[in-house]
Protein backbone atom coordinates (compact mmCIF):
# COMPACT_ATOMS: atom_id res chain seq x y z
CA UNK A 1 0.00 0.00 0.00
CA UNK A 2 3.07 2.55 1.06
CA UNK A 3 5.05 3.19 -1.91
CA UNK A 4 8.86 4.40 -1.75
CA UNK A 5 8.02 7.70 -2.68
CA UNK A 6 6.95 8.22 0.91
CA UNK A 7 9.08 10.76 2.57
CA UNK A 8 11.54 9.53 5.29
CA UNK A 9 11.22 11.62 8.61
CA UNK A 10 14.81 13.59 9.76
CA UNK A 11 16.02 12.56 12.98
CA UNK A 12 15.30 16.29 14.20
CA UNK A 13 11.70 17.49 12.02
CA UNK A 14 11.67 20.58 14.91
CA UNK A 15 13.71 23.61 15.22
CA UNK A 16 16.33 23.58 18.14
CA UNK A 17 14.49 25.54 20.76
CA UNK A 18 11.24 24.13 21.85
CA UNK A 19 11.17 24.63 25.89
CA UNK A 20 8.33 26.98 24.92
CA UNK A 21 4.92 26.43 23.75
CA UNK A 22 4.85 29.19 21.94
CA UNK A 23 7.29 30.01 18.00
CA UNK A 24 6.48 33.70 19.15
CA UNK A 25 4.81 35.86 20.46
CA UNK A 26 3.69 39.64 18.86
CA UNK A 27 1.09 42.42 20.07
CA UNK A 28 -2.20 40.81 20.63
CA UNK A 29 -0.88 37.74 18.78
CA UNK A 30 0.52 34.00 20.16
CA UNK A 31 1.40 31.83 17.19
CA UNK A 32 2.02 28.16 19.19
CA UNK A 33 5.00 26.12 18.15
CA UNK A 34 4.38 23.19 15.58
CA UNK A 35 5.08 20.90 18.29
CA UNK A 36 2.32 22.06 20.72
CA UNK A 37 -0.03 22.45 17.18
CA UNK A 38 -0.05 18.69 16.98
CA UNK A 39 -0.51 17.90 20.30
CA UNK A 40 -3.43 20.48 19.85
CA UNK A 41 -4.92 18.52 16.96
CA UNK A 42 -4.30 15.10 18.20
CA UNK A 43 -6.48 16.06 21.01
CA UNK A 44 -9.06 17.36 19.06
CA UNK A 45 -9.27 14.35 16.89
CA UNK A 46 -9.33 12.22 19.74
CA UNK A 47 -11.73 14.33 21.60
CA UNK A 48 -14.47 15.80 19.80
CA UNK A 49 -15.22 13.31 17.21
CA UNK A 50 -15.97 11.25 19.39
CA UNK A 51 -19.15 13.30 20.21
CA UNK A 52 -19.73 13.46 16.59
CA UNK A 53 -19.23 9.83 15.83
CA UNK A 54 -20.80 7.82 18.40
CA UNK A 55 -24.78 9.14 17.50
CA UNK A 56 -23.77 9.36 13.27
CA UNK A 57 -22.13 5.52 14.01
CA UNK A 58 -25.45 4.35 15.95
CA UNK A 59 -27.75 5.89 13.53
CA UNK A 60 -26.37 5.73 10.11
CA UNK A 61 -23.38 3.10 10.53
CA UNK A 62 -22.76 2.31 6.75
CA UNK A 63 -22.13 6.47 6.31
CA UNK A 64 -19.45 6.65 9.35
CA UNK A 65 -17.82 3.80 7.55
CA UNK A 66 -18.10 5.29 4.01
CA UNK A 67 -16.44 8.76 5.57
CA UNK A 68 -13.44 6.59 5.90
CA UNK A 69 -12.81 7.30 2.36
CA UNK A 70 -13.47 10.88 2.34
CA UNK A 71 -11.06 10.92 5.57
CA UNK A 72 -8.33 9.14 3.39
CA UNK A 73 -8.40 11.33 0.22
CA UNK A 74 -8.25 14.73 2.29
CA UNK A 75 -5.19 12.95 4.43
CA UNK A 76 -3.47 11.52 0.74
CA UNK A 77 -3.94 15.54 -0.35
CA UNK A 78 -2.69 17.44 2.49
CA UNK A 79 0.45 14.78 2.01
CA UNK A 80 1.57 14.88 -0.75
CA UNK A 81 1.87 19.43 -0.30
CA UNK A 82 5.04 20.23 1.59
CA UNK A 83 2.95 22.98 3.66
CA UNK A 84 0.42 20.91 4.77
CA UNK A 85 2.32 17.19 4.91
CA UNK A 86 2.48 16.89 8.60
CA UNK A 87 -1.21 17.49 8.71
CA UNK A 88 -1.89 15.05 5.87
CA UNK A 89 0.18 12.46 8.19
CA UNK A 90 -1.50 12.81 11.23
CA UNK A 91 -5.27 12.93 9.53
CA UNK A 92 -4.50 9.20 7.75
CA UNK A 93 -3.67 7.98 11.25
CA UNK A 94 -7.20 9.70 12.82
CA UNK A 95 -8.41 7.85 9.18
CA UNK A 96 -7.32 4.48 11.27
CA UNK A 97 -9.38 5.15 14.46
CA UNK A 98 -12.25 6.31 12.94
CA UNK A 99 -12.54 3.04 10.30
CA UNK A 100 -12.42 0.57 13.39
CA UNK A 101 -14.70 3.05 15.27
CA UNK A 102 -17.57 2.58 12.56
CA UNK A 103 -17.04 -1.02 12.50
CA UNK A 104 -17.51 -1.73 15.87
CA UNK A 105 -19.80 1.01 17.75
CA UNK A 106 -21.53 0.23 14.17
CA UNK A 107 -22.02 -3.34 13.85
CA UNK A 108 -20.33 -4.86 17.26
CA UNK A 109 -20.95 -2.41 20.08
CA UNK A 110 -23.03 -5.22 21.70
CA UNK A 111 -20.07 -7.32 22.41
CA UNK A 112 -17.18 -5.83 24.53
CA UNK A 113 -14.87 -8.36 24.14
CA UNK A 114 -14.42 -7.78 20.97
CA UNK A 115 -13.95 -4.44 20.97
CA UNK A 116 -9.72 -4.07 21.43
CA UNK A 117 -9.36 -6.61 18.71
CA UNK A 118 -11.29 -4.50 16.16
CA UNK A 119 -10.01 -0.84 17.45
CA UNK A 120 -6.59 -2.48 16.61
CA UNK A 121 -7.45 -3.74 13.10
CA UNK A 122 -4.87 -1.07 11.63
CA UNK A 123 -2.25 -1.74 13.84
CA UNK A 124 -0.20 -3.90 11.27
CA UNK A 125 -0.73 -1.04 9.12
CA UNK A 126 0.69 1.25 12.28
CA UNK A 127 3.53 -0.92 12.72
CA UNK A 128 4.66 -1.34 9.19
CA UNK A 129 4.63 1.99 8.87
CA UNK A 130 7.27 2.22 12.55
CA UNK A 131 9.80 -0.26 10.59
CA UNK A 132 9.73 2.05 7.13
CA UNK A 133 9.71 5.26 9.26
CA UNK A 134 7.03 6.76 7.20
CA UNK A 135 3.38 8.65 8.43
CA UNK A 136 5.05 8.53 12.01
CA UNK A 137 2.89 10.96 13.31
CA UNK A 138 -0.63 9.27 11.94
CA UNK A 139 1.18 6.03 13.26
CA UNK A 140 1.83 6.96 16.69
CA UNK A 141 -1.06 9.02 16.86
CA UNK A 142 -3.43 6.19 16.26
CA UNK A 143 -1.38 3.60 18.89
CA UNK A 144 -1.70 6.67 21.57
CA UNK A 145 -5.45 6.13 20.56
CA UNK A 146 -5.29 2.47 20.87
CA UNK A 147 -2.98 2.46 24.12
CA UNK A 148 -5.92 4.93 25.63
CA UNK A 149 -8.81 2.68 24.45
CA UNK A 150 -6.59 -0.38 25.99
CA UNK A 151 -6.48 1.52 29.17
CA UNK A 152 -9.76 2.46 29.57
CA UNK A 153 -11.58 -1.05 28.43
CA UNK A 154 -8.61 -3.10 31.27
CA UNK A 155 -10.78 -0.44 33.75
CA UNK A 156 -14.18 -1.66 32.62
CA UNK A 157 -12.78 -5.17 33.25
CA UNK A 158 -11.26 -4.33 36.84
CA UNK A 159 -14.63 -2.51 37.63
CA UNK A 160 -16.95 -5.20 36.74
CA UNK A 161 -18.87 -2.64 34.27
CA UNK A 162 -19.07 -5.32 31.27
CA UNK A 163 -22.21 -6.40 32.27
CA UNK A 164 -23.29 -2.58 32.36
CA UNK A 165 -21.85 -2.29 28.85
CA UNK A 166 -23.74 -5.03 27.20
CA UNK A 167 -27.04 -3.94 29.08
CA UNK A 168 -26.57 -0.43 27.72
CA UNK A 169 -26.06 -1.69 24.30
CA UNK A 170 -29.29 -3.73 24.23
CA UNK A 171 -31.97 -1.09 25.54
CA UNK A 172 -33.12 2.19 24.16
CA UNK A 173 -31.06 5.20 25.15
CA UNK A 174 -33.66 6.56 26.77
CA UNK A 175 -34.00 3.36 28.74
CA UNK A 176 -30.27 3.45 30.00
CA UNK A 177 -30.57 5.61 33.04
CA UNK A 178 -30.95 3.21 36.03
CA UNK A 179 -28.03 1.24 34.02
CA UNK A 180 -25.60 4.20 34.16
CA UNK A 181 -26.58 5.08 37.61
CA UNK A 182 -25.68 1.03 38.75
CA UNK A 183 -22.64 1.54 36.92
CA UNK A 184 -21.33 4.54 38.29
CA UNK A 185 -22.27 3.32 42.04
CA UNK A 186 -20.13 0.12 41.43
CA UNK A 187 -17.48 2.29 40.15
CA UNK A 188 -17.50 4.67 43.75
CA UNK A 189 -16.21 1.50 45.59
CA UNK A 190 -12.98 1.68 47.01
CA UNK A 191 -11.29 -0.91 44.33
CA UNK A 192 -13.27 1.46 41.25
CA UNK A 193 -11.69 4.40 42.95
CA UNK A 194 -8.30 2.99 43.53
CA UNK A 195 -8.24 1.18 40.20
CA UNK A 196 -9.09 3.93 38.46
CA UNK A 197 -6.36 6.25 39.81
CA UNK A 198 -3.65 3.61 39.19
CA UNK A 199 -4.59 3.65 35.11
CA UNK A 200 -4.82 7.41 35.41
CA UNK A 201 -1.51 7.70 36.61
CA UNK A 202 -0.70 5.10 34.43
CA UNK A 203 -2.16 7.85 31.68
CA UNK A 204 -0.48 10.75 33.02
CA UNK A 205 3.26 9.23 32.61
CA UNK A 206 2.35 7.78 29.26
CA UNK A 207 0.71 11.02 27.84
CA UNK A 208 3.19 13.52 29.67
CA UNK A 209 6.24 11.89 29.02
CA UNK A 210 6.42 12.24 25.56
CA UNK A 211 6.20 15.71 25.26
CA UNK A 212 9.75 15.86 26.69
CA UNK A 213 10.83 14.67 22.78
CA UNK A 214 11.40 16.80 20.10
CA UNK A 215 10.39 14.58 17.55
CA UNK A 216 6.59 15.47 16.07
CA UNK A 217 4.83 12.40 16.69
CA UNK A 218 5.91 11.77 20.26
CA UNK A 219 3.38 14.59 20.52
CA UNK A 220 0.91 13.28 18.80
CA UNK A 221 1.31 10.37 20.80
CA UNK A 222 1.30 12.20 24.18
CA UNK A 223 -1.95 14.09 23.08
CA UNK A 224 -3.90 11.34 22.28
CA UNK A 225 -3.08 9.30 25.35
CA UNK A 226 -3.73 12.27 27.12
CA UNK A 227 -7.22 12.85 25.47
CA UNK A 228 -8.22 9.48 26.84
CA UNK A 229 -8.31 11.14 30.31
CA UNK A 230 -10.71 13.94 29.16
CA UNK A 231 -13.08 12.28 27.23
CA UNK A 232 -13.33 9.13 29.98
CA UNK A 233 -13.97 12.56 32.17
CA UNK A 234 -16.39 13.80 30.38
CA UNK A 235 -18.30 10.65 29.91
CA UNK A 236 -17.86 10.12 33.61
CA UNK A 237 -19.33 13.42 34.41
CA UNK A 238 -22.66 12.83 31.95
CA UNK A 239 -23.29 9.23 33.60
CA UNK A 240 -22.77 11.01 37.22
CA UNK A 241 -25.47 13.75 36.40
CA UNK A 242 -27.85 11.54 34.09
Amino acid sequence: MLNQTLPSYPSNPLPAKTDSPFSAVVPGKVILSESWKIFAAAVFLVSVPVFFQAPLVRAFPTLSLLLTAGWVGLGWTLLSRPKTHVWGDLLLGFTGSWLCGSIYWGWLRWEPTVHLPVEALCLPIALWCLYRRQLLVGSWFYLGSLFGTAITDLYFYLAGLIPHWRHIMQVDPALALPILQNATAQVRTPFGVSSAAVLLIILLVAGIVPLRSKQLYWWAFGGAVLSTILVDSLFWIAASHA
